[in-house]
């Protein structure tokens, strides 16, 4: 399970130590402070990007094997490769596009990387600014999330970047902080997807090549771009080198994000916040995966390991239900946010996701037809949606009902008895987004 030879112990240019290549408090260290002075003591100053080797980045990320931490797993590399050629074609310049806005409620690891290393965020956008020939980098964060303020006094305290950088707010909403939304918003002020087919890493912001990466890529980018990718892979696995940053949640005795290793067993994953592999969890996010825990307690926690299995990293959160917890009635409130959070552009996310969390809700009332109505429609707006929000929802249903039909099939049975069951209280954080249609716009600035 290992990763790439490690790299050697030494110094950065004589000032700061090499971090440990085993050690996997790469983002979150352990006691280190958020400041400019303190950031440069621990990691001294991020080395010239190389500008004048087109491509020269997307290498060294290639080889380092770093994949996006947003949720979609993409390679971090080609991205940046599309927007370097994107600049070359068009002879213009790029823009950064920071993701640090979290949309999905079960995920905190964002926020708490940039309240504990928020200059390692920044630094990781301007190297990705430099290497692409971006004159622009904007820090999209929710408009009321600490991390504005945040970035705004990391960047206060750190010198000239000798580029625009701006900290942008953008509505939150869950749907506000996919890719698209964020360049339609910038672009337009609509704060809603702009459709699977929008090359934003051609044309995105004012029509410009963009790249958009989230807050824990560009923090990894950081650190590939100080120390290499043979340290980066000195930790996890082969096809899957590196940390990843955790949110552990529900019922375990110390909630909070974690960095591990990836490969690193679930089972020890869980036992960072004193938790044990028993009843089941959601993995992934609003749009993971229902999973029996100690079925999966050796698996390793990776894109690929977790696939494999039937399961999915997604967003990178752990919500553990408590003894007795209902994976059908979680559900039931999982496909109401989701209905309710829709950007409403298309068929499958205004008529689709109502239709599917009405049914959620008759099979957990015990309504006979509901489950082969959820059958039906549930092919029908897989893969139709304008965006890929239909889909997450689509895949925590499936996931629910594969749960239900199988190892749960009893208490699906007792549900469909009429007699429903006493679950304890909700577990899935929803956050203040648990609300109903008509609270919803559909962030337009006026």
């Amino acid at each position: 399970m290992s990763g790439p030879a490690r790299a050697p112990a030494g110094t950065l240019n004589g000032r700061a130590p090499i971090p440990r290549a085993t050690s996997t408090a790469r983002l979150l260290p352990v006691g280190a402070g958020s400041s400019w002075a303190d950031h440069l003591a621990r990691l001294g100053p991020l080395p010239a990007a190389v500008t004048d080797a087109p491509g020269h980045l997307a290498q060294v990320l290639h080889a380092s094997g770093l994949m996006g931490r947003g949720g979609a797993g993409f390679p971090t590399g080609r991205k940046v490769s599309s927007v370097a050629a994107a600049v070359l074609r068009s002879r213009t310049p790029a823009v950064v596009l920071a993701n640090c806005c979290e949309g999905d409620p079960t995920s905190l690891k964002d926020r708490v990387l940039i309240e504990r290393s928020p200059q390692l965020v920044i630094d990781g956008a301007l190297h990705a600014a430099a290497a692409v020939d971006a004159d622009r980098v904007v820090l999209a964060v929710h408009e009321h999330a600490p991390a504005k303020a945040q970035l705004l006094a990391a960047l206060a305290d750190r010198p000239d970047p000798g580029c625009e950088v701006t900290v942008v707010g953008v509505p939150s909403r869950y749907v506000a902080s996919e890719a698209t939304a964020l360049v339609r918003y910038l672009n337009t002020g609509d704060a809603r997807p702009a459709g699977k087919m929008v090359p934003i890493w051609e044309t995105g912001v004012n029509g410009r090549p963009t790249l958009v990466d989230n807050a824990e890529t560009l923090a990894q980018l950081a650190l590939i771009a100080r120390f290499g990718p043979a340290w980066f892979g000195s930790v996890g696995t082969v096809a899957e080198p590196g940390t990843s940053l955790v949110t552990i949640g529900g019922a375990v005795p110390r909630a909070g994000v974690v960095e591990v290793a990836h490969g690193t067993p679930l089972r020890a994953v869980l036992a960072r916040a004193g938790a044990v592999p028993a009843g089941w969890a959601l993995i992934g996010g609003l749009a993971g995966r229902w999973v029996e825990l100690p079925a999966f307690a050796e698996i390793g926690y990776s894109t690929g390991e977790l696939a494999a299995a039937g399961g999915t990293r997604g967003v990178g959160s752990i919500i553990v239900l408590p003894p007795g917890g209902c994976v059908l009635t979680e559900t039931v409130r999982i496909l109401r946010f989701h209905a309710n959070a829709g950007a409403r552009q298309c068929g499958p996310c205004m008529f689709g996701l109502p239709a599917i969390a009405a049914d959620m809700a008759a099979l957990a009332g015990g309504d006979r037809g509901a489950l082969d109505r959820l059958r039906r429609r549930l092919p029908v707006i897989d893969g139709r949606g304008a965006c890929g929000h239909p889909d997450g929802a689509v895949a925590v249903a499936a996931s629910a009902l594969s749960v239900l039909t199988g190892r749960d099939s009893a208490h699906l049975a007792q549900h469909r008895r009429a007699r429903g069951c006493q679950p304890p209280p909700p577990v899935v954080p929803l956050g203040a987004a648990e609300l109903s249609p008509r609270s919803l716009s559909t962030g337009v600035r006026s």
